[in-house]
């Protein structure tokens, strides 16, 4: 009596421990790094895939997303999703030209200045992009661009000579690039710093979104913002590709769905956020202007010399992207 009894009792220790462990085994964690704020548009966006992730796979599948830069540093991300210590991560893609010129395309000011020729851009880009990144051992999930880049400073500008000298807030080779152009000081800092550069004098000027001015409250600091729409960099969520391999068949399909989603929401957040943000800049007391005639034509011949720069670094590929979105 008593063996039986143990018997039906270790049966019953077994089955329970194998249901238990059953929804631990299948449910999949992985962590997604970010840089900005979790009220920037981009890092909402990934917030909403983190949460359509949750819903598709019946809680099967968590994402925790890491944003300002808590779980890596801006410039640690992309290194982190390759090696494996991140499984997802957001970058800015144009951070990393110096590893491969191309990276860096969406970049160069004034070659594509609208939302609808950052589109066309990207699409020219995308096959390389994707290209680039699986020899990286990755997978581009979507990319999203910023609004357009605008001039942030404390004095009013007239002309490029006023630039010279001046402390300028550099977060890509190009936007140091553009500093070294125009005379001024190249400054690196990373977006969870900016605010604190600014408050101790480190730099006193920069060239990024109204997004980034509101996010970081450059009104607290800086006057006059000149909207120049530069450029609108892209920023793109990439996959650790050993990671997305060894996820079951509905998962992957669930992840690039909501990723071909994130990407759709994401272009169209970018162009009301610019409106939104421009908007706010203003309330909140900065003077939001036009660049003078002289300015614009100083910052086009920068423009100039940087694409000649690229394409030299760039070399065919490079020329063929540019042949194929000026097509």
């Amino acid at each position: 009596m008593q063996r039986r009894n143990f018997t039906t009792t270790a049966f019953g220790l077994a089955l329970a421990c194998s249901l238990s462990a059953a929804p631990a085994m299948a449910q999949t964690k992985w962590d997604l790094a970010a840089a900005y704020p979790a009220t920037n548009f981009h890092s909402e966006n990934m917030a909403q895939l983190v949460s359509d992730m949750d819903k598709t796979t019946g809680g099967v599948f968590k994402i925790t997303l890491h944003a300002n830069a808590s779980l890596f540093k801006a410039p640690e991300i992309k290194r982190a999703v390759q090696g494996g210590q991140a499984q997802m991560g957001e970058i800015l893609l144009a951070n990393f030209q110096n590893e491969w010129p191309l990276f860096g395309t969406d970049g160069l000011p004034f070659l594509a200045t609208s939302f609808a020729e950052s589109k066309k851009l990207y699409q020219a880009q995308k096959p390389l992009l994707e290209k680039k990144l699986a020899e990286q051992g990755m997978l581009l999930l979507y990319a999203v661009p910023w609004p357009p880049q605008g001039l942030y400073t404390k004095k009013p500008i007239e002309s490029a000579a006023d630039l010279k000298g001046i402390k300028w807030r550099a977060y890509s080779p190009a936007t140091a690039r553009i500093a070294e152009l125009v005379g001024a000081q190249p400054v690196t800092v990373q977006a969870a710093e900016f605010s604190q550069a600014l408050a101790t004098g480190v730099v006193e000027s920069t060239m990024t979104s109204g997004a980034t001015g509101v996010d970081s409250k450059l009104y607290e600091h800086l006057k006059y913002y000149y909207d120049l729409q530069a450029w609108l960099p892209k920023n793109a969520v990439v996959v650790n590709r050993k990671a997305f391999d060894g996820l079951n068949k509905g998962s992957q399909e669930a992840l690039l769905k909501a990723g071909m989603d994130a990407e759709a929401r994401g272009w169209a957040a970018a162009e009301k956020v610019n409106a939104d943000t421009l908007a706010k800049l203003k309330a909140n007391g900065m003077q939001v202007l036009p660049p003078s005639p002289q300015l614009k034509a100083d910052l086009a011949k920068v423009g100039d010399t940087m694409l000649k720069e690229w394409l030299e670094k760039a070399g065919p590929e490079g020329k063929a992207l540019v042949d194929a979105y000026r097509k």
